[in-house]
């Protein structure tokens, strides 16, 4: 069995994973030094290399792997001082319309302008973080240019897709990820058709 494999049953079980000591003591180092460090910081090779290799990585120039760090649970907000009662202070369940896995990846692209995302997942996570290794692309490299399988994110209609909610996590969210019956109000966008306020 290839060390890939490895590395996904340990994705996979983390349950199991975590009942190791050693396993168990390098997480919680790792984590201990990633909340002390900036919210968007690059890898020289991604963490998760099975999944990095099924989104898409190859292990050449024009290739980057940022490790983004998002807070936990629903935004947060101050609470009023007067004027409403309790129950319509509206301080839970305030969600965004975007998923944490987005934020994850417009914060990446923030930090990188001149690269495009091609595809993120999940790292790890505490009590306050999540951490997700976003892949990015630099389009303008010869590498990518003259890749058969990623020479199309240099393309001028691909151009800032992560904050047009082009990748994977995007269409999740707006809801492109089927086709079909029951999916006509879906495209070519939510807005577009009535179902968010513009």
């Amino acid at each position: 069995m290839g060390y890939q494999k490895y590395v996904k049953n340990l994705y996979r079980n983390v349950g199991e994973s975590f009942k190791d000591d050693e396993f168990t003591k390098m997480w919680n180092e790792r984590a201990r030094k990633w909340r002390r460090g900036r919210s968007v910081v690059r890898h020289e090779k991604p963490i998760r290399i099975d999944r990095a290799r099924n989104l898409g990585y190859k292990a050449k120039q024009g290739f980057v792997v940022a490790r983004s760090r998002v807070r936990r649970g629903s935004m947060r907000k101050p609470r009023h001082v007067r004027g409403r009662k309790p129950s319509k202070s509206g301080m839970r369940k305030i969600t965004a319309n975007k998923s944490i896995q987005r934020i994850a990846e417009e914060r990446a692209q923030a930090r990188y302008r001149n690269l495009e995302v091609l595809a993120s997942y999940w790292l790890a996570e505490d009590g306050t973080y999540k951490w997700y290794e976003v892949i990015l692309v630099d389009p303008s490299h010869p590498q990518i240019t003259n890749d058969k399988h990623v020479g199309w994110i240099t393309e001028k209609q691909h151009k800032n897709r992560v904050t047009r909610g082009l990748t994977s996590a995007g269409k999740k969210g707006r809801g492109q990820r089927k086709k079909g019956k029951g999916t006509e109000k879906t495209r070519p966008s939510l807005r577009s058709r009535g179902r968010l306020g513009k």
